[in-house]
């Protein structure tokens, strides 16, 4: 079976840097960022600097055949106890199930990777083969909710720390793109100066997401029933439309408030259980939910979240004619929230 249980991709890294290679390396999946994770690992910690010359390969699928890489992986490393052989956008390489005859008898000082990304491969006795021999992996989109987690685990291993609003900030405006994620949290470990805390003012100044208008600021103004912010911050998000996507809203606001649906359901109350029970990372989200079930009733939640799936619909055309603006209908949804 396809390894895809979360962070196993560390273990997988662990022993490459031990230098317990597998003859053959699958990395597939829809999150980019943990197959080139993995590539990289395997591409820094195969060879020495002195035998890449003539041992290391690294090709793309749509530029080569499977016969091609096949033949490579055949051959014997050069003054080198082993050769390196990369497939990049293996998902283009031709011919990919005549890799079977391979997997028969991998050489053992090749180590042969596949970088296959937008899906999985489907053919289910290619994986099985591919298991046998060496290590396949597939790599999956993060939920919503693991964004958090992810962002503070990468900060801490870098050494620093980062605030809650500034996670939020960043979670929301960028989402679930791990490499474009990361590649920012790098630029801003570069700008702290001395500093060992990313704050949401950091962020506002260096990536240009505003730390007073944000879906963070707006989802909170909604908990309030902050009219008026509310209604600031959309009069923010029309004048910059680009920045700010109904779609990143609607999203945003449909999982708190179809968490806070699960809660009316949930005996237990208490901070501590509601983080449990919707795996928050702190207490103060915790307390958000508490604050919005003071502000709402369990009967308007269900108005609330009927609404998001129809403004949803109708940003998406449908029943939308006249063709409402995305700032439009979000002022509409607004108000049937907050009323």
């Amino acid at each position: 079976m396809a390894k895809k249980e979360q962070n196993i991709h560390l273990q997988i890294i662990s022993d490459i840097k031990k230098k317990n290679f597998k003859p053959v390396y699958f990395l597939m999946g829809d999150e980019p960022y943990y197959i080139d994770l993995i590539t990289d690992s395997i591409i820094d910690n195969a060879l020495d600097d002195a035998d890449r010359d003539f041992n290391q390969t690294i090709v793309y699928g749509a530029d080569v055949e499977a016969s091609t890489v096949i033949n490579a992986a055949k051959r014997y490393p050069m003054m080198a106890p082993r050769q390196l052989v990369v497939v990049k956008e293996a998902q283009m390489l031709k011919g990919l199930d005549d890799l079977q005859f391979y997997l028969q008898k991998p050489l053992t000082s090749t180590i042969l990777v596949f970088n296959y990304k937008n899906g999985s491969l489907k053919n289910k006795k290619l994986l099985a083969e591919l298991n046998s021999v060496g290590i396949v992996y597939e790599s999956k989109k993060l939920y919503d909710y693991q964004l958090p987690p992810f962002i503070n685990t990468y900060v801490t291993d870098k050494g620093f720390t980062i605030e809650p609003k500034a996670v939020a900030m960043l979670g929301d405006a960028i989402g679930n793109d791990l490499s474009r994620l990361t590649g920012e949290l790098d630029k801003l470990s570069i700008v702290l100066q001395g500093n060992t805390r990313i704050t949401a003012a950091l962020i506002e100044h260096n990536i240009g997401i505003s730390k007073d208008f944000n879906n963070f600021e707006l989802l909170n103004a909604f908990i309030n029933k902050n009219i008026y912010k509310v209604n600031q911050i959309i009069a923010y998000f029309e004048k910059n439309p680009k920045s700010n996507p109904l779609i990143v809203t609607i999203s945003v606001l449909f999982n708190f408030y179809a968490n806070l649906m699960i809660l009316y359901f949930v005996q237990d109350k208490s901070e501590s259980n509601i983080m449990a029970e919707l795996k928050l990372r702190n207490v103060f989200q915790a307390r958000d939910y508490l604050t919005a079930m003071k502000n709402y009733n369990a009967y308007k939640c269900m108005d609330i979240i009927s609404y998001i799936r129809e403004y949803d619909a109708r940003s998406k055309g449908v029943e939308n004619a006249s063709g409402t603006s995305e700032a439009s209908l979000l002022k509409e949804l607004a108000y049937k929230i907050l009323h």
